[in-house]
């Protein structure tokens, strides 16, 4: 069997050695980057596919001279070239043997704007929501908008004729459903140079004089035109019309080259994946946009059923018509998914998501009062319905078809692997119901599962299926079953593709779809493009095997010993590694992840990136160093650790736990730097520091003096040390009386933060708990979470540090008493890496459980607990780590109650993030991840605003970027406790306080320095004297 699948190239150009003069003559000639080294090669070796192919190299050129230089050199030295966007590809398109060229880091930007004629001209690395973003003033959209259309690339929506949910709207309403129905115009260059810029028609006439004209252009020309003529019967007679098949995008676009489609070389190009030509600028067709939309959710006894009636549905000139089944729905439920939203859904085991646009509220309501009036009447009628005119409350719901992806990709219970492979098929829109029906059958003849949704407007279903793509039995069955499924979409009129592409995992199939004949015709339209079979080969035409290349076939890595236990990945870090499914949500703007990537706009710092390098170095091949690889390091060290991933990545990539991981490993072998025990062990150095606070903050601030401690850190000299507190929080609480000494108890978690260094956030917390009825207890000194210990992998520490915790708290674990606290990060140990330490231990999971932010136990289990009322405008920042374990629900809550008027920021990560932004090589990156959104924010606010935000490093940020103070929660809610409030800016009163004890601070450390002089004046002048009278 292993003659039969091959997962590796036995070329010469697996040999870097053997492109070294390729790279350096590269390098010389462009603008750009060039990258050979074997870290750069991980990176782009894998896509969203099932396919793993490194490329000889890759390229990030910044301008079309540099993509012309490189099409030069490259057919110089006679070596395949493979454009790349996003790299989210789930078909194998955008990885393989050859020259990578990723437009999307410099080559993003949008050229021109045309309103009159309802066009945008873009380079092809513009991110496909960056474009309607920008056509959003001028009630113009580019309607097709993949699921990925945050983050993928109009090129690669180019390559793979890319559609999506509003896809329907263009069919309804624009120029039709696919990209090559939009595009008007494009800007190319083919592999052995020829630039030319090709539209949507030509006349006959047109097409004469470009061939009388001669060269290149004329050449292709007449190939075209006689390909055309020679197949023009099979064309007509084998392609699915647009018109009944609207998501026919298996195959070159032959079609478009028939005389009643107007020789359209634009369309004709799109889906070609890179196969034919590269694109440097797109000029693409705009349709008007809704002033308003209405959802309406309907819901069915099954997914078949909901099938049953799109047509009719159609038929009513909706502008989107999604579908969820009963599995896809189970699965975010049984992971906490959308839990709120799935609660509020209406009856039925599926459900379709219908939505509609016009000109207002009452237009758009009416539509969908008519067309549920319609289906009611109807056999197999819905089971239940909602009309969703809150533009909120339907992003939730959109939410829900949205997690899909991520939903599918590791479900429960067992946790096992779901994967593309049949994700795309479509079939004529009236015959989704009877499609459904036997592609069910077939799973179950296979013994597979997966959910199946989608785009059933359309006729596109898409599924993730429990393939077994690790051994060779699995992958032989996988095989029989892509070829049986091929043939039954076939015998439905339909395409093996919607808008994914064929890639390598639909290639070979063409045939069964178009026959023989016609994919001779692929074979000669790509040779006329592209005669020397270099651009992008092995893919949608004489493809390499649908069970080549699979990158987990081989994967076999030794078992390694971890600290953490990675007990939702079977215990084994070999498969962490391979837990990214490559979707690339981390190349977004919005959310948290990644916010070195969103300031660097590199590969290599996406969480995707990070998690690739992994699994190639578990792999073995490419990155052989294992935990001592210089390549990891380099990637995880602008990693914030600010488990933004953990939330936001649609498979709960943790990649601050897999960095930690990989830093305790890797300093086994290598010295730690000075600054790592400084930060690590801040909570020691506090507790020292505390002692005497006056000396400590006069060696950190004083002029001169600062800058030599900073220099030992090696803190940036732009940075402030931040000040210690002349009394701390746990000295303040055991100078006063016992508050409700019979009352319910409670513990607030002290941290070393707002112990040493905002005491008075743990005294507002303590006041507004103890007036809640509380007793509020606190933990004895010498207790850390130990979350800086994380940053750095100082892993045995951290975990001796909890188990000093459990052991100490043993009495308040076992009697559940509920553990607040103050700062995310601290809570977030105890929810998170706690359980991962400690799976297997009662006390960790009873810690866990009864570890609350201060506001989730006003929320959650204070009972009957009102807050005061505070009219206020609030501009608020999650800190990255309540966000992604916690959430925000409970202070969203909380503020809902005290009446705020409150703006959540889509602000991401502040930037400091612990240590990182106190670090010297990080500063650049902690500050472009603060300015991208927070710290300008913070600037324009009111100064009657209040800045809120819980985390010590975001309020450190804001402090030493912008003239504001950020406030606890719990300090606002002290604040709401007063009757009388200060005029100027919002937290005034507090920066006060605050000011007053830095006063009193200051003058004690210019004492102590004083005296520090005057005896040291002393000793000197006594020894001169002792000198003096020793010569005499």
């Amino acid at each position: 069997m292993n003659n039969v699948i091959s997962t590796s190239r036995l070329l010469p150009r697996d040999e870097p050695e053997y492109y070294r003069s390729l790279a350096e003559e590269l390098a010389e000639a462009i603008e750009g980057e060039v990258r050979f080294d074997a870290g750069s090669r991980a990176l782009y070796a894998n896509d969203a596919s099932n396919y793993r192919q490194p490329p000889i190299g890759v390229t990030i050129p910044r301008s079309v001279d540099d993509i012309v230089a490189i099409h030069r050199i490259c057919h110089a030295h006679g070596v395949p070239i493979l454009s790349r966007g996003a790299g989210t590809s789930l078909s194998g398109e955008t990885v393989n043997y050859a020259v990578v060229m990723d437009h999307s880091k410099y080559l993003h930007h949008i050229l021109d704007i045309d309103t009159q004629n309802k066009r945008v001209t873009v380079q092809g690395g513009a991110i496909n929501d960056k474009v309607n973003q920008a056509l959003g003033p001028y009630r113009l959209v580019f309607p097709p908008d993949p699921s990925t259309h945050e983050w993928c690339t109009i090129g690669g929506n180019i390559g793979n004729n890319s559609c999506g949910v509003h896809s329907v709207q263009a069919q309804c309403f624009g120029h039709g459903p696919r990209t090559c129905d939009n595009v008007y115009s494009l800007d190319i260059l083919t592999y052995d140079g020829e630039r030319m810029t090709l539209k949507d028609g030509y006349s006959e006439e047109e097409i004469d004089a470009i061939i009388n004209r001669g060269g290149r252009q004329g050449e292709i020309f007449a190939r075209l035109r006689s390909l055309r003529d020679r197949y023009i019967e099979d064309i007509r007679g084998k392609y699915p019309q647009v018109e009944h098949m609207p998501r026919r995008v298996s195959g070159y676009n032959l079609d478009d080259l028939l005389p009643e489609r107007g020789f359209n070389l634009a369309s004709a190009l799109c889906g070609t994946e890179g196969t034919c030509i590269t694109v440097l600028h797109a000029t693409l067709k705009l349709t008007e946009d809704a002033r308003h939309r209405t959802l309406m959710v309907v819901g069915f006894d099954s997914v078949e059923a909901a099938g049953d009636h799109v047509a009719t549905i159609i038929a009513a000139r909706p502008i989107a018509l999604e579908a969820i089944d009963k599995r896809l729905f189970q699965h975010e439920a049984d992971q906490h998914m959308n839990v709120e939203t799935l609660k509020q859904m209406p009856e039925g085991d599926a459900f379709l998501m219908i939505e509609f646009g016009g000109e207002d509220s009452a237009t758009t309501c009416a539509q969908a009062r008519q067309l549920i009036d319609k289906l009611r009447r109807s056999d197999s009628a819905p089971k239940d319905y909602q009309i969703v005119d809150d533009k909120e409350y339907a992003n939730r719901i959109w939410a829900v078809r949205k997690a899909g992806l991520g939903a599918t990709a590791f479900p429960p219970p067992k946790n096992a692997p779901h994967w593309p492979g049949w994700e795309d098929s479509a079939v004529p829109p009236e015959r989704v119901g009877d499609y459904v029906r036997d592609l069910k059958g077939l799973y179950k003849k296979h013994d597979y599962v997966g959910a199946l949704y989608g785009h059933f407007g359309q006729g596109c279903i898409h599924s993730r299926i429990d393939f077994d793509l690790q051994s060779e039995e699995g992958v032989h069955k996988y095989r029989a079953f892509a070829e049986e499924a091929a043939d039954l979409v076939v015998s439905y009129g339909g395409s093996l593709s919607g808008e994914h592409g064929d890639g390598q995992a639909r290639g070979e199939l063409l045939e069964r779809m178009y026959g023989a004949a016609l994919i001779e015709a692929f074979r000669e339209f790509k040779r006329i493009w592209d005669p020397q079979w270099k651009m992008n080969p092995g893919k949608v035409i004489d493809p390499y095997r649908l069970d080549e290349d699979l990158r987990l076939l081989n994967y076999k890595p030794e078992r390694v010993e971890t600290h953490f236990r990675f007990p939702e990945d079977e215990r084994s870090f070999g498969r962490v590694a391979f837990r990214c499914v490559g979707v690339g949500k981390c190349r977004s703007d919005s959310g948290t992840m990644c916010p070195s990537y969103m300031v660097t706009r590199e590969e290599k710092h996406t969480t995707r990136g990070r998690a690739r390098l992994l699994f190639e170095m578990m792999n073995g091949e490419l990155i052989s160093d294992g935990w001592q690889s210089e390549a990891v390091r380099e990637s995880l060290d602008l990693c914030l650790a600010c488990k933004g991933c953990k939330g936001d990545c649609p498979v709960n990539v943790d990649m601050a736990t897999y960095k930690a991981e990989f830093l305790s490993h890797y300093y086994e072998e290598h010295r730690r730097p000075f600054n790592h025990y400084a930060f690590g062990f801040i909570d020691r150095w506090s507790r020292l520091a505390a002692k005497m606070p006056a000396l400590t903050n006069f060696v950190t601030q004083a002029p001169l003096l600062r800058n030599v401690t900073k220099g030992i850190v090696s803190m940036p000299q732009q940075r402030r040390a931040p000040v210690y507190a002349h009394e701390t929080f746990k000295a303040w609480f055991a100078a006063r009386p016992i508050v409700n000494e019979h009352a319910t108890p409670v513990m607030l978690w002290a941290d070393t933060f707002n112990n040493h260094f905002y005491p008075d956030t743990a005294q507002a917390a303590t006041e507004v708990l103890e007036a809640a009825g509380y007793r509020v207890m606190i933990p004895p000194e010498g207790l850390c979470c130990g979350r800086p210990l994380y940053d750095f992998g100082m892993l045995d520490n951290a975990r001796a540090y909890l188990e000093r915790v459990m052991a100490t708290l043993s009495s308040a674990i076992e009697m559940n008493l509920p553990i607040i606290g103050l700062e995310p990060s601290c809570i977030a140990v105890f929810r998170d890496e706690l359980i991962n330490l400690f799976p297997d231990d009662a006390r960790a999971r009873r810690l866990h459980d009864n570890s609350v932010m201060f506001s989730e136990f006003l929320i959650q289990r204070a009972e009957d607990y009102r807050p005061p009322r505070f009219h206020r405008k609030a501009l608020v920042h999650g800190h990255c780590h309540q966000k992604a374990i916690m959430h925000l629900d409970a202070e969203r809550a909380l503020m809902e109650k005290m009446g705020l008027d409150y703006d959540v920021l889509d602000s991401g990560c502040c930037g400091m993030s612990g240590s990182f932004g106190f670090e010297r090589d990080k500063y650049d990156v902690s500050i472009g991840a603060g300015e991208r959104v927070l710290l300008p924010r913070v600037r324009e606010a009111e100064a009657s605003t209040l800045i809120i935000t819980n985390g010590f490093s975001c309020r450190e940020q804001i402090a030493q970027a912008t003239d504001r103070r950020a406030l606890h929660i719990a300090e606002v809610l002290r604040m709401a406790m007063d009757t009388v409030l200060a005029g100027g800016a919002a937290e005034q009163a507090i920066v006060q306080r605050r000011a007053q004890a830095q006063r009193l601070a200051n003058r004690r450390a210019a004492a102590v320095a004083g005296a520090v002089v005057a005896v040291g004046g002393l000793l000197v002048w006594g020894l001169k004297h002792r000198q003096q009278q020793y010569r005499l």
